[in-house]
C-alpha cells in the first residue's frame, strides 16, 4: 500500500521534470529545433492541425528550419500559421517549402528568454511540491487509519523530502543547463 503511493509519487514527480524539458525544448536558444514550431496549428480542411503532422521539419543549418508540407496546396496556408503564432520568426516560401531562418538572439531577448525559463522552472518545482503534499497526506491517512506505524510513518515522510529535495535538484540542473545555452553566444 505504502509503496504504491510512493511510486505514484515518484510518477508525478518524473511527469513534470518530463513536461519541464519538453517545454525547454520549445524556448529558441539561437539553435534551430523543430520542437519550435509544436504550437503551430493549421487551418487544414477547416480543422485544427498540428504542423508536424502536415508537413516534414528538418533543420539544413543550425539556425533554420526546413517545413516540407506533404501537400504541396498548403504551403501559403502553413506560411500564415507560423507568422500567427508569434514566435518571433518570419517564413520565407520558397513555393514547395518554407524556409525559416532565425535571427540571432540580442542580449534583451536572452534575458527575456532566461525569465521564462525561470518561470518554467518555478512551475514545475510546484508540481513536485504537489506531489509530496498529496503524498504526505496519504501517508497520514494510512498512519491515522492504523495501517503503519507512527515510526514508519516518520521515516516515510523523511524518504519523501529527500526525493523531493532530489527532483527539485534536477529541476535546478535543468534549468542551470538551460540558462547556459541562451548565454551561449
Amino acid at each position: 500500500m505504502i509503496d504504491d503511493i510512493l511510486l505514484e509519487n515518484e510518477e508525478k514527480m518524473d511527469k513534470a521534470i518530463d513536461a519541464l524539458n519538453h517545454e525547454f525544448a520549445r524556448v529558441r536558444t539561437g539553435r534551430a529545433n523543430p520542437t519550435m514550431l509544436e504550437p503551430v496549428y493549421v487551418d487544414y480542411y477547416g480543422a485544427k492541425t498540428p504542423l508536424n503532422q502536415l508537413a516534414n521539419i528538418a533543420t539544413p543549418e543550425a539556425n533554420q528550419l526546413l517545413v516540407k508540407p506533404y501537400d504541396k496546396s498548403i504551403v501559403k496556408d502553413i506560411e500564415k500559421a507560423i507568422l500567427a503564432s508569434n514566435l518571433g520568426v518570419t517564413p520565407n516560401n520558397e513555393g514547395e517549402q518554407i524556409r525559416i531562418t532565425l535571427p540571432q538572439l540580442n542580449e534583451e531577448r536572452r534575458k527575456d528568454l532566461i525569465k521564462q525559463t525561470k518561470q518554467m522552472a518555478e512551475s514545475a518545482r510546484v508540481k513536485i511540491r504537489n506531489a509530496r503534499r498529496d503524498t504526505k497526506d496519504a501517508i497520514k491517512k494510512l498512519e491515522k487509519a492504523g495501517d503503519i506505524s507512527e515510526d514508519e510513518a516518520q521515516g516515510q515522510l523523511e524518504d519523501l523530502q529527500t526525493t523531493t529535495d532530489n527532483y527539485v535538484a534536477k529541476v535546478d540542473k535543468e534549468l542551470k543547463r538551460k540558462e547556459q545555452d541562451l548565454l551561449e553566444v
